[in-house]
Order: structure tokens, then C-alpha cells, then sequence
């Protein structure tokens, strides 16, 4: 993928939700509600300050993050649906998920 975000957005994949429920029953797609939860693809350099200064992002590639259900814009590169988004879109950090992730 070819996609840079700019400033001080944030590209993330949305990871999958549950197709069942406690009891077994199974969840259509159309029912199912978007999760909250997604993995960082890229960031942006970061914002620029008054002074011109530009100040870090706190998220990088990997990360798990928690977002608002309404956060982002949602777009498709290369076939595959992501949402792009501000930093402060992005409550938190699921810490942990990422260190996981990674050794499967």
C-alpha cells in the first residue's frame, strides 16, 4: 500500500467483530454493529505547533486502538475498507493486544 496520511491523521483497519453470540446464535452482517477497535496501518508526521515545531504522534503502526463510533472518514485502498481519522478521534491504547498480535 501506497498511503501516507498527512499531519496528524491516523489510517486504521477496523479488526473483526463477533459473528455469535453467547448463546450460539449467529449475527448477520447487516445486524452486527462496526467495532470500536481497530489496528494503527499508518500515521502522519504529526501537527505542527505555533512555533512550527512538530510534535509526534503518541500512536505508531501496530498499535490497538479504541475510537468513537462516529470517528473517521471511511475509505477503500487496494480493495480493503479503512478509516482514516485525527489522532484525537482515538481514545486510548488497548495495551498488550499489540506485543499478542505480534508473537502469533
Amino acid at each position: 500500500m501506497a498511503f501516507r496520511p498527512l499531519h496528524d491523521r491516523v489510517l486504521v483497519r477496523r479488526l473483526g467483530s463477533e459473528e455469535k453470540t453467547k448463546g450460539g446464535i449467529i449475527i448477520p452482517d447487516t445486524a452486527q454493529e462496526k467495532p470500536q477497535q481497530g489496528e494503527v496501518i499508518a500515521v502522519g508526521t504529526g501537527l505542527r505547533n505555533e512555533a512550527g515545531a512538530v510534535t509526534a504522534l503518541d500512536v505508531k503502526p501496530g498499535d490497538v486502538v479504541l475510537f468513537g463510533k462516529w470517528s473517521g472518514t471511511e475509505i477503500k485502498i487496494d480493495g480493503e475498507d479503512l478509516i482514516i481519522m485525527k489522532e484525537t478521534d482515538i481514545f486510548g491504547i488497548v495495551e498488550g493486544v499489540s506485543e499478542k498480535k505480534k508473537a502469533a
